[in-house]
């Protein structure tokens, strides 16, 4: 189990450095962007381009999965000469040029391509960016290094739908020249990160590299299939809103929804890291996915249009315990020479299961209902949370 910093240069102070506040202003930014669209694409796809839910569960379940795969290559390549920024840039980059091509589109099938064009970015940058983060932090602080990193993605996220909010009070009609105007915050982040990022030089892996899970123990494996049982219960958080459209929710107030929704998971991440870095990871997430579990039934019980305000609340708290744990233990459970390739499989093993956890769920809410969709998911967190427990109390 790892305990130490990558890099000889890692600082051993309690202040985040540099890297990290950089690709946290990176992440706020490319949120902004990314989430003037998000909260509004089940609208835009079914009352717009006339596609379903089923449709819904496949552009983003398969954009999902073809991402993991490129986060596979990306975060092993990535550990080869230690040029990991490249990587973040390219990413970035792609993303901020496919998500204004939403503006342009008039069928489904057409945004199941941009949105696997912004998939794919994200697959190119975020195994090397999350090793980055932990290349560039001593391992004291790195849960609050990833919480910082989570909380500024979050903000973002609020900020972004917030702004779709007010322009599409003044402009109801005008919803593809918002998606339009993304491609301001997404060229921000390219140039604060072609300027602003540094790469520090990772360690070389001993052997050539290859894309197997042969450098890695038994922990990091059982990890990985714990979390492949719990994201085949996860689906599309576009299901979260479509269910709020169900109970009553306006269209306008999906963006404030998301805003809150958004506010709460960047307040809690940022408190959350720092409790992972005292108690450790490991019980932060098995708290957070039985906790989902209890949400999930929750939304397929829910009545009325106010119960949807409070398991937003909720669902984000869920996100706080368990996204800086999660990457923290990645971290704390391989050595640094294959730290890229480790988050390539811990982002593969959550895409794997993306296409049919959405899918699936998709078929399930068409055919019997959210109550038998959203049950299905909880059962599952369930079973992850077992095979969780399993690893040692110490990671």
């Amino acid at each position: 189990m790892d305990t130490s910093s990558t890099t000889p240069d890692s600082p051993t102070s309690s202040r985040l450095p540099r890297n990290v506040k950089v690709l946290g202003w990176a992440s706020l930014l490319n949120d902004v962007a990314s989430e003037m669209i998000y909260p509004l694409l089940s609208n835009f796809l079914i009352n717009v381009l006339g596609g379903s839910k089923a449709w819904l569960g496949i552009i983003d379940g398969t954009a999902e999965s073809i991402s993991s795969f490129v986060k596979l290559w990306s975060g092993g390549r990535s550990d080869r000469g230690g040029g990991r920024k490249w990587f973040v840039v390219a990413g970035y980059s792609l993303a901020a040029l496919a998500r204004p091509l939403t503006a342009v589109i008039a069928f489904p099938w057409q945004l199941f391509g941009v949105r696997v064009a912004d998939r794919i970015g994200k697959g190119i940058r975020t195994p090397p960016r999350d090793a980055l983060i932990a290349d560039s932090t001593a391992a004291a602080i790195r849960g609050r290094a990833f919480g910082f990193h989570r909380g500024m993605d979050h903000l973002g996220a609020a900020i972004g739908p917030l702004l779709a909010a007010v322009f599409l009070w003044f402009r109801p009609e005008a919803m593809k020249e918002l998606f339009l105007l993304t491609v301001v915050p997404g060229a921000l982040v390219v140039v604060l990160l072609l300027f602003g990022l540094r790469s520090p030089k990772a360690a070389a892996p001993k052997e050539r590299h290859t894309w197997t899970l042969r450098p890695f123990d038994r922990g990091f494996r059982l990890y990985l299939v714990a979390l492949i049982v719990f994201t085949l219960g996860n689906s599309s958080d576009l299901f979260l809103l479509t269910r709020a459209d169900e109970l009553g929710v306006a269209a306008w107030l999906l963006p404030i929804l998301w805003c809150m929704f958004g506010l709460v998971k960047s307040g809690g991440n940022m408190f959350a890291g720092r409790v992972v870095d005292r108690i450790g990871p490991r019980p932060m997430i098995l708290f957070g996915w039985l906790f989902y579990a209890g949400i999930y039934l929750a939304f397929g019980l829910a009545t009325a249009a106010w119960h949807v305000w409070v398991l937003f609340v909720a669902y984000a708290i869920f996100y706080a315990m368990t996204e800086p744990a999660e990457k923290t233990l990645v971290a704390n459970l391989v050595g640094p020479e294959h730290r890229g390739l480790a988050y390539g499989w811990f982002n593969c093993a959550v895409g794997i299961a993306t296409l049919p956890a959405s899918v699936v769920f998709g078929v399930l809410y068409e055919m019997f209902g959210p109550l038998v969709a959203f049950g299905s998911g909880a059962g599952l967190a369930l079973a992850a949370a077992i095979l969780l427990a399993r690893l040692p109390r110490s990671c």
